[in-house]
């Protein structure tokens, strides 16, 4: 069977390209957005706001007069997955505009990440049911064009939010699909937020103040997470050590050359759901699996059989928790807890696992 994600997503391509040469906005719908980096502690000082760090899929919103486009982190369209959004864009009073946020599905009071997995669907049918019965939200954090159709992404942060904030009281006050998200300077605020992470705040963003929108690069932007995590690409596979169903996955990240390394493992796979993970992976087979360094031979302690390996063609993306990091691999098994759809393979490079710390 074909990954949904990957037949959804290249049927909508050619359209987002098209509405792109359309929109006469300053910034193009491939406009990258910027990044943050992962450091252990928040940074105090000054010249940093903080927010809440949002459990869900980041994402641009343009609008300009009658077109409306959504976009990933990742540079993929999302308008056709989020209908009720696009909608809601296209009914704010504001007819020019680009927005930067968060997609998130609130469920019961919280928000879900699964349901908000479950959008990223091939059927039409599928997503307008989902989207009636568990709609989304776009919580916004920046706006990089105003309403009159200006760039503002090169002026200070410290300049941008108020203009967000203002933009926020006269068009979104009466949105119930898209929300303002909080900030604060108070570092105090900012680790309250962070001690309660694990629901809808999975950890806390800190952004330069001094420093225009940086656009596809971490240089004005850092996470702190609660729990460690990174995502990984799955590179192979071992079968269990008895039946042919898979028994643990083998985590790759790649290196600033573009070679993907081999790092760790993860191997806490629900029983029953080996089995359709065994076909989904073994469809997936394909040397060299890792370009960089690559799972080792059998120890002393390994039978044959639990040394082998089976390469993987580099499509999957998983987040994973893990304790600690070091000589370049997790130094144990680590946790699964999630697929990542919504991320591009190469976009799980070993930044993600420096600890650095700002203070």
């Amino acid at each position: 069977m074909n990954d949904p994600v990957a037949t959804a997503r290249g049927s909508d391509t050619s359209s987002a390209v098209k509405k792109d040469a359309i929109m006469t906005l300053p910034l193009k719908i491939t406009y990258p957005p910027m990044e943050a980096k992962s450091v252990t502690e928040l940074p105090s000082g000054a010249n940093w706001q903080y927010e809440p760090k949002w459990d869900g899929f980041r994402c641009l919103a343009f609008r300009d007069g009658d077109e409306s486009a959504l976009q990933s982190k990742s540079g993929q369209p999302l308008a056709r997955y989020f209908p009720e959004l696009v909608d809601a864009l296209l009914h704010l009073k504001a007819k020019q505009f680009v927005l930067d946020g968060e997609i998130v599905v609130p469920i019961k009071g919280r928000l879900s990440f699964d349901d908000l997995l479950m959008r990223i669907h091939p059927a039409a049918s599928r997503i307008k049911k989902l989207a009636d019965e568990t709609p989304a939200k776009l919580i916004v954090f920046d706006l990089l064009v105003d309403e009159r159709g200006r760039s503002i992404a090169d002026i200070q942060l410290l300049k941008r939010r108020p203009k967000l904030e203002a933009f926020a009281g006269k068009y979104l006050s009466k949105n119930v699909s898209i929300e303002l998200s909080p900030q604060t300077r108070e570092l105090a605020i900012a680790k309250n937020w962070l001690r309660g992470a694990g629901g809808d705040v999975d950890g806390v963003i800190a952004k330069r103040l001094d420093l225009p929108y940086q656009s596809g690069n971490r240089h004005g932007m850092v996470k702190v997470k609660r729990l460690r995590t990174a995502d990984c690409v799955v590179g192979g596979f071992r079968y269990a050590s008895e039946g042919k169903l898979v028994g643990s996955m083998l985590l790759g990240l790649y290196d600033d050359a573009g070679l993907l390394h081999h790092v760790g493992f993860t191997s806490g796979i629900k029983a029953s759901e080996k089995p359709a993970l065994t076909k989904k992976l073994e469809k997936l087979i394909e040397p060299p699996g890792f370009t960089g360094n690559a799972p080792g031979g059998p120890s002393r302690w390994a039978t044959e059989r639990s040394a082998e390996w089976q390469p993987l063609a580099p499509k999957l993306v998983i987040e994973v928790q893990y304790d600690h990091f070091t000589g370049g691999r997790f130094r144990h098994g680590t946790k699964f807890l999630r697929w990542r759809p919504d991320k591009k393979p190469v976009q799980c490079k070993m930044e993600q696992v420096s600890q650095n710390r700002l203070r």
